[in-house]
C-alpha cells in the first residue's frame, strides 16, 4: 500500500482550457470531515458509503487537457444512521507518484498518448499513466478503481491506494470501467479492448475473486467500447464504429467516428469462446452507457443511451482554449435481438437527451422495471452538464423528472436499496449536485419512487466535488 502522504494540487486556469473551467477545475486538497451539516432528515436504513470517482489533475497538464485525462480522485460520503462524514483521496497510481516526486506533470493526455515521457523521469511507472479515474466497484471483498485503458487499481474502503490488481497474475491487460456483477451467482464479467488490435478480451471472475474464464473476440477494427450487458445466459456487446487510428496521431483525432464501418450486436454464452459469438447487424450508432438487459426465451432485450454520431473531442491539435467535441446528446433507446429469427433492431424511447444510465443493481441481468438517468433540459448546456434526474417506469411508461434549477448541476445517480424494502424501487437515489451560485456541492437524497418531489435530505460538503464520472453505493456490512 502506498504511504498516505498528503498531496496538494497545483493547477491554474491561466490557459483557459475548457475542461478546466467551472466545476471541472480540480480541488487541491485531501480533507476529512467527521460531521457534515444536513438539511432535512436522512432516511432510516441509509447506512453505507457513496463513493464517486472522477478526474482531478494534481499538476498543470501537459498540452491540451481532456477530462478523460485527469488523475483519479475518490470522494466518499459515509452514512452511519442519521449522520454523514466525508473523505477524498487521490488515487496514487505509479504515474502520479512519479509526477509527485518530480513536482510536475510529464504524462500527456489521451490525444497525445504515444508521446511517452522519458523513462529516466518515470522509472517503472511505465510509458502511459493509468489514472484509475472512471469508476469504482466492490467484488469479493476488494474495492477496484477502474480506467478502461489499463489494469484495475485496488483501494481500501477508506480510499487509500493499494496498487494495480492483476487477479493473482491472471490479468495483464485492460479492464473495462463497467464490469457487470451478477447478484445471484456472485460472478463478475468484464472485457478489455485494445487501441492497437481489432479485438476485445472477455473475462469471468467467480464469486471468490478468481479469474476463471477468458476468451478473445476478433473485431473488424480497434474500437472504443465502454460498456456492455449480461443476461442470465449471455454477455452482449455493441461493436460500434468509434475506432482508434494510431496512424492519425499528430495529424488529427486518434479516436474517429466511421459510420461506414457499420455496427453489430454480439451475443456470446456467459462462459463461451470467441468462435461462439453470434453477430447481428444494426444501424450505426454508439452507446456509452447501458441500463440493463435480460432474455425472454430467444429474445434478448436491453437499453441504453444512444449517440447518433459521437465526437468526444480528443484532438491534441485543437487550440488549448477551444471547446472540443459535439454537444449533441445521446437519447434513451431500446435494443432487441431475436436469436431464433437471426435479426436485431432498436428504437428511440424518449426525446430527452441524457446519460449516466443506472438502475437497481440487484436486478442486473434479469428484467427490471425502473431506470434512472441524468438529463439536460436546458439547451444552453454542454454535453455532460446535466441539470435533471429522471426516473422511467417501463411498465406504465411514466417519466418523472426533478430539475435542479438554473444554477444546479447533477452528477450520476446511484440506487441505494432500503434494507427493509421489498420492491424494486424501494430505496433512494443519491446524487452529487453542484450549485454554481454558491460554489458548493450537496449530496442529495431522493425517494427513488417519487423523484419529482426532489431531495428529502441534502448533505452539505465543506469542499466542492468537481464534475466526475461514476458513482457507487456500498451498503454497510
Amino acid at each position: 500500500m502506498h504511504a498516505a502522504t498528503t498531496l496538494t494540487g497545483n493547477v491554474s486556469r491561466q490557459e483557459h482550457q475548457p475542461d478546466l473551467e467551472g466545476n471541472l477545475f480540480p480541488v487541491d486538497a485531501e480533507v476529512d470531515v467527521a460531521v457534515l451539516a444536513i438539511t432535512g432528515a436522512l432516511p432510516v436504513g441509509l447506512e453505507g458509503s457513496f463513493i464517486r470517482n472522477g478526474p482531478n489533475p494534481l499538476f498543470q497538464p501537459v498540452g491540451r487537457y481532456h477530462m478523460f485525462d485527469g488523475d483519479g480522485m475518490l470522494h466518499g460520503v459515509t452514512f452511519d444512521g442519521g449522520g454523514a462524514s466525508y473523505r477524498n483521496r487521490w488515487i496514487r497510481s505509479r504515474g502520479l507518484q512519479a509526477e509527485a516526486d518530480l513536482g510536475r506533470a510529464v504524462y500527456p493526455g489521451l490525444g497525445d498518448v504515444m508521446n511517452f515521457p522519458e523513462p529516466s523521469l518515470v522509472g517503472d511507472a511505465g510509458p502511459v499513466k493509468n489514472p484509475a479515474n472512471t469508476h469504482i466497484v466492490r467484488h469479493a471483498g476488494r474495492y477496484l478503481a477502474l480506467w478502461e485503458g489499463g489494469l484495475p487499481t485496488e483501494v481500501t474502503a477508506q480510499l487509500d491506494t493499494v496498487g494495480e490488481y492483476t487477479f493473482d497474475g491472471s490479468l495483464n491487460g485492460a479492464m473495462t470501467a463497467h464490469p457487470r456483477i451478477d447478484p445471484r451467482t456472485g460472478e463478475m464479467f468484464f472485457f478489455g479492448y485494445s487501441v492497437f488490435e481489432p479485438v476485445i478480451r472477455y473475462y469471468v471472475v467467480d464469486a471468490h475473486g478468481a479469474l476463471v474464464h477468458r476468451t478473445k473476440i476478433t473485431l473488424p477494427a480497434p474500437v472504443m467500447m465502454h460498456d456492455f450487458i449480461i443476461t442470465e445466459h449471455h454477455a452482449v456487446f455493441l461493436d460500434s464504429p468509434i475506432v482508434f487510428d494510431i496512424a492519425n496521431l499528430g495529424k488529427g483525432p486518434m479516436v474517429q467516428w466511421r459510420p461506414e464501418n457499420g455496427a453489430r450486436i454480439g451475443v456470446i454464452p456467459r462462459h463461451g469462446t470467441g468462435d461462439e459469438v453470434r453477430w447481428f447487424d444494426i444501424d450505426a450508432g454508439h452507446v456509452q452507457h447501458f441500463w440493463n438487459g435480460w432474455a425472454d426465451g430467444d429474445r434478448i432485450e436491453f437499453s441504453g443511451t444512444r449517440f447518433e454520431h459521437p465526437d468526444f473531442g480528443i484532438d491534441p491539435n485543437a487550440p488549448l482554449d477551444a471547446p472540443g467535441g459535439d454537444n449533441t446528446p445521446p437519447y434513451p433507446a431500446r435494443f432487441w435481438v431475436d436469436l431464433a429469427a437471426d435479426k436485431a433492431g432498436w428504437d428511440q424511447t424518449d426525446d430527452l437527451g441524457g446519460d449516466f444510465a443506472r438502475f437497481n443493481d440487484d436486478f442486473n441481468g434479469v428484467r427490471s422495471r425502473y431506470h434512472y438517468m441524468s438529463a439536460t433540459v436546458s439547451p444552453q448546456r454542454r454535453l455532460g452538464d446535466f441539470d435533471s434526474i429522471v426516473r422511467y417506469d417501463d411498465a406504465s411508461g411514466d417519466r418523472q423528472i426533478w430539475n435542479s434549477g438554473p444554477t444546479g448541476h447533477v452528477g450520476e445517480s446511484v440506487f441505494a436499496p432500503n434494507p427493509q424494502g421489498s420492491g424494486e424501487d424501494d430505496g433512494w437515489l443519491l446524487n452529487a449536485v453542484y450549485d454554481d451560485s454558491t460554489d458548493r456541492t450537496d449530496i442529495c437524497v431522493l425517494d427513488a419512487g417519487n423523484v419529482t418531489a426532489g431531495p428529502i435530505a441534502r448533505v452539505h460538503l465543506t469542499q466542492r466535488m468537481p464534475f466526475g464520472f461514476h458513482t457507487n453505493w456500498f451498503a454497510a456490512r
